[in-house]
């Protein structure tokens, strides 16, 4: 088997595995995938990217009803969200954006504050009951802990990662490329949420 074909099993074995079994760490996905094909050595191990490249074409094939369902129930309780806090300058990413959200993922929304209390006030405000939280996101080269909100909108969890207002004009590195994360707006998730998941079923209009 040539070195090419291997990586691109291990792809797909690594997009089955974040895509079925909700494991969203790329780095524990090529460990599992390399152990369940036997694989030896590090040399053949695809990149983030083509795992991420792997994931869209399971989707695009073999994704079912309940799976669309689910993505699609993610981005508009997103969307929900992101309009009532739309002072806050909301941003979708991560793979819920992207359309490649596994079993058991979360929506993430990066919004904007002089402090996190702002955001608390205003979702009591708004009567929507939270559990406080923290993420870990590499910023300029290193790792800094922010706080987070999760909140419960009917089947579907969002994630409210707070940055502070500086944080808008430079998105963090993308685990999948190192490049800046794509931050989806309210009109560009509503547009998402519109079309139905169109973006992901036709292949000439895959969001990468």
């Amino acid at each position: 088997m040539s070195e090419q074909r291997e990586r691109e099993l291990i792809a797909q074995e690594c997009a089955r595995i974040m895509l079925d079994e909700g494991v969203r760490d790329y780095a524990a996905a090529k460990r599992k995938a390399a152990q369940r094909l036997m694989v030896d050595g590090r040399a053949s191990l695809p990149s983030n990217l083509e795992i991420e490249a792997a994931m869209l074409e399971r989707r695009r094939l073999f994704a079912d009803a309940d799976e669309l369902a689910e993505l699609q129930e993610l981005r508009e309780a997103a969307l929900q969200v992101m309009r009532r806090l739309g002072g806050f300058e909301p941003r979708l990413v991560g793979a819920v954006l992207k359309g490649t959200a596994g079993v058991g993922a979360r929506a993430t929304v990066h919004v904007f504050a002089d402090t996190p209390e702002e955001l608390l006030f205003a979702l009591m405000d708004r009567g929507l009951r939270y559990r406080e939280a923290e993420r870990t996101q590499r910023i300029a080269g290193g790792q800094q802990n922010l706080p987070s909100v999760l909140l419960q909108i009917g089947a579907a969890e969002v994630e409210l990662v707070v940055f502070p207002l500086d944080g808008l004009r430079q998105a963090p590195p993308s685990p999948v490329d190192n490049r800046p994360m794509r931050r989806a707006d309210v009109g560009e998730v509503a547009a998402l949420v519109e079309a139905r998941l169109a973006d992901i079923l036709d292949e000439g209009r895959l969001a990468v």
